[in-house]
């Protein structure tokens, strides 16, 4: 396996486990992604303390790498104050990157918060901590599940970039016409800084449809037709899946995105064939 900085800016997301053995998984998946020299990690985030301490102890953990770590931040349950006390611990602990999101309002919380939407929460960051952090922003090329309309989602989406994000990664998805349009249309719309696709490796076609029907994110029926008739055989389906993902970042990059991000559901592998797959 190459050492090599991927020419690519590459990047990968992982989420905080809850088991010791989980812990320790992370960290082999941890380093066999920082060989390959990535931009960032990004560690998500439970809204309302639920899972708040580990997202700490995670981040800590990941920057143990040495590559810049980006702890998502979301205002939906939070308060003002919260929020700030998480800045300033970030702040001290070196950290200069944030993933800026609204978040879901977990079953049973009481408010919302102060916050409502991403734009305001980026407005806060800024307002609080001036150009300290590089922000990075959800954007939906398919369209958030939850909006109106396209339209009103990409007037959404460039609110959030004009209030100071100085990026963006988008939702997976498996057309890569969905992303170049949306690209075009935030282009249009003036929008200049950097769209990274979101990349989702298959290995699971259970998990696969139960995530994508919670984001609203799209699996063309050709997809779908082909995982579902591979049953239970885990092999073929990774296969497959890598087949497909790899053919989709090369579509992505030969058209012009700067970079991937790969959501790794804490694994190594499957994000690394994909890699070593691109030309």
């Amino acid at each position: 396996m190459s050492t090599q900085a991927h020419p690519l800016g590459v990047s990968f997301e992982f989420f905080p486990p809850n088991t010791d053995l989980g812990r320790e998984k992370l960290m082999g998946v941890r380093d066999a992604l920082a060989e390959r020299n990535p931009r960032f990690f990004s560690v998500t985030y439970g809204a309302g303390g639920s899972t708040q301490a580990r997202t700490l102890s995670t981040v800590q953990t990941v920057r143990e790498s040495g590559i810049t770590t980006a702890p998502h931040l979301s205002c939906i349950g939070s308060e003002k104050a919260q929020l700030r006390d998480l800045l300033h611990q970030y702040r001290e602990q070196g950290i200069d990157s944030l993933v800026a999101l609204r978040g879901d309002l977990p079953s049973g919380m009481g408010g919302i918060g102060e916050l409502r939407y991403a734009n305001e929460l980026v407005e806060f960051i800024r307002e609080e901590t001036g150009d300290h952090f590089e922000i990075a922003v959800a954007a939906y090329p398919e369209s958030h599940p939850q909006a109106p309309s396209f339209e009103k989602d990409l007037e959404n989406f460039v609110r959030k970039m004009n209030a100071g994000a100085n990026l963006a990664v988008t939702q997976y998805f498996f057309t890569a016409e969905a992303y170049f349009h949306f690209v075009e249309r935030a282009r249009a719309l003036g929008v200049e800084a950097p769209i990274v696709p979101g990349i989702m490796p298959i290995t699971n076609y259970t998990k696969l449809a139960r995530f994508s029907d919670a984001c609203g994110a799209e699996i063309p029926r050709w997809i779908r037709k082909q995982l579902e008739a591979y049953g239970d055989d885990s092999e073929s389906i990774a296969a497959f899946g890598e087949e497909v993902v790899s053919r989709l970042c090369q579509r992505l990059l030969d058209g012009g995105a700067p970079g991937l991000h790969f959501y790794t559901l804490n694994q190594a592998t499957p994000s690394l064939r994909v890699l070593d797959n691109l030309s």
